[in-house]
């Protein structure tokens, strides 16, 4: 008599659900780079931003209360950390990769960003004092070697504005992600974020004030309109309440390293939106930093790990 099939426990069930959750986490982000640039045609990067971390606030509160997440934040100094995250890891990231993709390929601007592992070591160095390891150094050559490739062929009149911008995204992040580390703020990671998004919300907003870009919104036509709503709701407010539901279910490592075909995605869909070709020594240069992030994270998921509020496009 043969042995039954095995039908998969609850715990294996909730794990094969997650890892499809994240294939759709990493489409969604995958997407919205390419989104966001349709958006950028006709809407400047104050006020889309502006409007998209707006849409992605409301429907991360929304989530939460689904959810029953918890929106408490203990005191004045965890309040102050939470600022600062913000800050860093989204109202610099959105508009610096915004003015990137103003000055560069899309594809390119989404790959340099998710150098933020290799910063994040780094950074962990002197901040936390976490020094390199073994595949950590030779994941730090990877990316200087695929950066090299990458940069060198455009440098004939100097280092272009949008590749630094570019990388200073990827910087940025790393340096929000090392600061969550090293905050430790007591708080759901869940209600964190929303909080995250109205302060950076509150920033942008004011920067949209003074840069009197809203008038261009009354001008916009419906592909621009519906690109900054997809940014928003999808890609900021759905996205993260995936992104904790996928955390909470699968190790830290596996949701993280899943995330690194986001910049492939994100490559792939601007060749298909945007036309865009990659030039050999992109696509060479693009493994290398690939290769370069998943030893990182591979070897140790700790500041590496995409944080609260932090990523997407």
């Amino acid at each position: 008599m043969r042995n039954p099939e095995r039908v998969p426990g609850p715990k294996g069930v909730a794990a094969v659900q997650a890892k499809l959750l994240l294939v759709l986490l990493c489409v969604i982000w995958g997407v919205t780079w390419p989104v966001v640039r349709i958006g950028l045609t006709e809407i400047p990067p104050f006020s889309l931003r502006t409007c998209s971390l707006g849409l992605g606030a409301a429907t991360l509160f929304v989530v939460c209360l689904v959810k029953r997440r918890s929106f408490r934040v203990a005191n004045a100094k965890a309040w102050a950390h939470v600022v600062i995250a913000s800050v860093l890891n989204i109202a610099a990231y959105t508009v610096l990769s915004s003015y990137a993709q103003l000055a560069t390929t899309t594809s390119r601007v989404s790959v340099l960003s998710y150098t933020m592992p290799i910063w994040a070591v780094v950074l962990a160095w002197p901040f936390l004092g976490e020094r390199p390891t073994g595949t950590q150094t030779l994941a730090l050559g990877l990316s200087v070697a695929g950066l090299a490739i990458l940069i060198y062929p455009l440098t004939a009149a100097g280092v272009p504005l949008g590749v630094l911008l570019a990388l200073a995204t990827g910087l940025i992040w790393g340096a929000g992600t090392v600061y969550l580390k090293w905050a430790r703020i007591d708080a759901d990671p869940m209600g964190v974020s929303f909080w995250q998004l109205m302060i950076a919300f509150g920033i942008i907003a004011v920067c949209a004030l003074l840069d009197r870009s809203w008038a261009a919104l009354g001008a916009a036509h419906a592909k621009a309109i519906a690109a900054t709503l997809f940014a928003g709701v999808v890609g900021n407010g759905v996205a993260y309440g995936l992104w904790f539901d996928i955390v909470r279910r699968l190790p830290a490592a596996t949701a993280s390293l899943g995330l690194l075909s986001v910049p492939v995605i994100g490559v792939v869909a601007s060749m298909v939106l945007l036309g865009e070709v990659p030039t050999l020594a992109d696509i060479i240069g693009f493994v290398l930093i690939f290769a370069a992030s998943a030893c990182v994270l591979s070897a140790r998921p700790t500041p590496s790990l995409p944080s609260a509020a932090s990523g997407g496009a």
